[in-house]
């Protein structure tokens, strides 16, 4: 090689050409390029995301009402749902029957005054016990503990399929009981209230 092919690149002099500048530059561009592809990676997956549920056979819904209330329906559009208000009247009235779904150390801690228990995880052991005066016609109403606790709403399930016919789910129903300061117990009592 001769001296003159050896030369190194050198930078315009100036104002604005420094090598550093041109580094910053090259720098700046390889950033917005990365930006650039990542936006349009998550581009693709969200029409790739939308293509494959749009045309899929186990379609999720993209709108619809998730609120813990629009869960207690039935395929016939039966709500199962009841608001403190309707419970509270007919428990005052001693109209309906409350089950409580927790646990039995939670239920034996405290619960509806009156109330039953029987847990969902003790469904198959408890239910004849405690359903074995019940008329199939007659009120009850389901309750745990939070917003989200399904337990009251599967045991609501059972029941109907177990030819209950008027069963309702108070949604979070033993935080909202005792928020209202209504009558609670504690112990294992099972005294029926209809």
């Amino acid at each position: 090689f001769s001296r003159q092919s050896r030369r190194t690149l050198t930078w315009p002099k100036g104002p604005g050409f420094s090598g550093q500048n041109k580094r910053l530059s090259i720098n700046k561009q390889k950033y917005l390029q990365a930006i650039w592809q990542c936006g349009a990676i998550f581009a693709m997956a969200i029409f790739l995301g939308f293509s494959i549920n749009q045309f899929g056979n186990n379609r999720l819904p993209l709108f619809g009402d998730w609120a813990t209330e629009s869960r207690l329906v039935a395929p016939s559009d039966t709500q199962f749902g009841i608001s403190l208000t309707e419970a509270k009247k007919l428990f005052l009235k001693r109209a309906a029957v409350f089950i409580d779904a927790r646990p039995d150390n939670d239920y034996e801690k405290r619960h509806i005054k009156g109330a039953h228990s029987l847990p969902w995880h003790d469904v198959d052991q408890k239910f004849t016990e405690v359903t074995k005066d019940l008329s199939p016609n007659i009120p009850i109403i389901t309750y745990c503990d939070g917003e989200t606790c399904s337990l009251s709403h599967d045991l609501t399930m059972f029941l109907l399929d177990m030819g209950f016919n008027n069963v309702r789910v108070l949604i979070n129903g033993w935080a909202l009981w005792q928020k209202a300061d209504l009558p609670v117990e504690p112990g294992n009592s099972t005294a029926s209230q209809g």
